[in-house]
């Protein structure tokens, strides 16, 4: 079964276990716009009912006034466009695909150098500007520490290094991804 049905104008009905989860998204958004500080919240430039409605859930302390004041936001949130305010709160707390995929990327490559000694001839190979002798002994000493159980410190201080040198260099063949 599907969660919509076609009305005549080519419009759709959306089923109300659907709307209802619209609108438990909404309340979510607005709870996060709660939490933000006042100077992040006038940046996104809400309109004015949307944000009287946060200002005063803010300075409310009754939790039932809060709860139904954030059931009010979410109300209030239907008749705006909340893809704007998701993007720019998502910009703020670093949500990216792309950061993220270059942070999992980088884990790949430290988890390799550390596994593997062949590793570094292709990293290396990959990223020809770096610095070949004090990663050397960072995988070293980062080994070392694993082999003795002590607190990881290397090991983060291994991850810096290959984000600055990834940073800094753009890979050799545009791929940049441990095989």
């Amino acid at each position: 079964m599907s969660a919509s049905t076609p009305l005549e104008d080519g419009e759709e009905e959306v089923s109300k276990s659907q709307r209802k989860r619209d609108m438990t998204a909404l309340q979510k958004l607005g709870a996060t716009l709660v939490a933000l500080k006042s100077s992040q919240i006038e940046q996104l430039n809400l309109p004015e009912a949307l944000l009287d409605a946060v200002m005063e859930a803010k300075r409310l302390t009754k939790n039932e006034a809060i709860r139904r004041q954030m059931q009010f936001i979410g109300r209030v949130m239907r008749s705006v466009d909340a893809a704007p305010i998701q993007a720019q709160i998502d910009a703020w707390n670093g949500v990216n695909d792309q950061e993220t995929a270059k942070q999992h990327q980088l884990e790949r490559w430290r988890d390799r150098l550390v596994e593997d000694d062949t590793a570094l001839a292709e990293f290396i190979a990959q990223f020809p500007a770096c610095d070949a002798q004090p990663l050397r002994a960072l995988i070293r000493n980062t080994r070392k520490e694993r082999a003795l159980n002590k607190p990881l410190a290397n090991y983060r201080a291994l991850f810096r290094m290959l984000r600055e040198i990834m940073q800094s260099a753009p890979p050799a063949d545009d791929r940049g991804q441990p095989q």
